[in-house]
């Protein structure tokens, strides 16, 4: 055996140290930041930085859901989106998050976390980035919405991040606001557990309301013009919506769940996440069953679903435009808000998700002088933090006044 050159052990021992502590770095940085809450300051390479590395995870995962659709996406869903369109946002993903890290790399910025944000791009690539293959696959296997996940998170930090910078309610509220990461989770889990959740509630309909179908009066639904059924697939919904709402809040059992809902301390497009997972199984049998009865036309329950979806993103927002009248008729955030308000005049009152003047009609709705509330969350303060210990909190003996 030749004799090596004693330099290049001492190279090899010089740059072992160096990968070790940039790895530990990139490890340590990246969990920090994922720890921390408060304002992102502009000029210092931060935003681009938590945008490179929120890019190229989103852009990881989405090369995994390509590589196993049958197991990763939602099936009513891929049936609607272009796999084409999917193919550019993960290239456009892919590449923006690329260079942003490499910029800031090379510019000596957040190093750590950009090494990480390019680390994921390059795994991504070299996986298959947007060119992943995808061959014939069985339609009816069990399922995560990893899908639905990637792109309602993207889509809904594009959008509603925008409007509450746009029109804010609370102009110095951060992005990411105290216990951010808790709603995270919640987002997350709600989006993973869409098949169970979907098959769930599908049994229950059927066999809670099954016995009320008639096909004659379900024709008779059907056969009303698209705008006045969805309106009235929406009063119909909220009617019920309002009973089982009003329940969580009367009846104490129910409490402790709806109580996870309402622990949230900070209002914004993330704060409606926050919620039970047995509460929103029992929620939507309780809203869908009786669509479910009446026969809705199918493209109106789609529409209301996306109704529905954007008004409960859209009403726990940072957001406050002048509404006029239209606040006596709609749910508005300026409305909800109040709902979640932890102020004595506020508990136990406006109920309604879409029309606000079911709950001027039967009177539950807040009436004050002032347009929003200061205070926010449960009386008490008494939920612990974290996804897990909020499941949990309904089934631990505890007293809540």
């Amino acid at each position: 055996m030749p004799d090596q050159d004693p330099t290049s052990k001492s190279a090899g021992r010089a740059k072992s140290p160096n990968i070790a502590s940039l790895t530990s770095a990139m490890v340590e940085d990246t969990a920090s930041i994922l720890q921390q809450s408060g304002e992102l300051q502009p000029g210092s390479g931060i935003i681009t930085s938590v945008i490179a590395l929120s890019l190229g995870f989103l852009s990881l995962l989405g090369v995994l859901a390509f590589h196993y659709p049958q197991y990763l996406t939602t099936p009513e869903l891929r049936h609607v989106y272009s796999v084409s369109l999917m193919r550019q946002i993960l290239f456009g993903a892919l590449l923006v998050a690329g260079i942003l890290s490499l910029a800031n790399i090379l510019f000596g910025r957040h190093r750590s976390l950009n090494f990480s944000a390019l680390l994921m791009v390059l795994v991504a690539v070299a996986w298959g980035g947007s060119k992943v293959a995808v061959g014939d696959f069985p339609d009816h296997t069990p399922y995560i919405g990893l899908d639905w996940f990637i792109i309602d998170l993207l889509g809904s930090t594009l959008i509603f991040v925008l409007i509450e910078k746009l029109f804010p309610l609370y102009r110095k509220q951060a992005i990411f606001r105290f216990e951010w990461q808790t709603d995270l989770v919640h987002f997350a889990v709600n989006h993973f557990i869409i098949g169970l959740a979907l098959l769930v509630v599908n049994v229950m309909i059927h066999r809670v309301f099954g016995w009320m179908v008639h096909a004659d009066f379900q024709n008779t639904v059907a056969a009303i013009s698209f705008i006045p059924q969805l309106l009235l697939c929406m009063l119909v919904a909220d009617l019920m919506e309002y009973g089982a709402h009003r329940a969580y809040h009367e009846v104490p059992f129910l409490w402790r769940f709806h109580s996870v809902h309402h622990s949230v301390k900070t209002m914004d497009w993330l704060a409606g996440s926050r919620q039970h997972i047995l509460e929103l199984i029992c929620t939507r049998v309780l809203v869908l069953g009786p669509l479910f009865v009446l026969g809705f036309d199918k493209s109106v329950v789609n529409a209301y679903i996306i109704v529905v979806g954007f008004q409960a993103v859209f009403n726990h927002s940072n957001v406050h435009l002048p509404w006029g009248p239209l606040r006596y008729i709609f749910v508005t955030p300026d409305f909800h808000h109040w709902h979640h308000s932890s102020e004595d005049e506020a508990i136990d009152k406006n109920y309604a998700a879409h029309f606000a003047f079911i709950d001027y009609f039967l009177g539950t709705a807040v009436k004050v002088g002032r347009a929003f509330p200061e205070k926010y969350g449960v009386v008490g303060d008494y939920m612990p933090d974290g996804f897990i210990r909020q499941q949990a909190f309904p089934f631990r003996k505890q007293k809540i006044d």
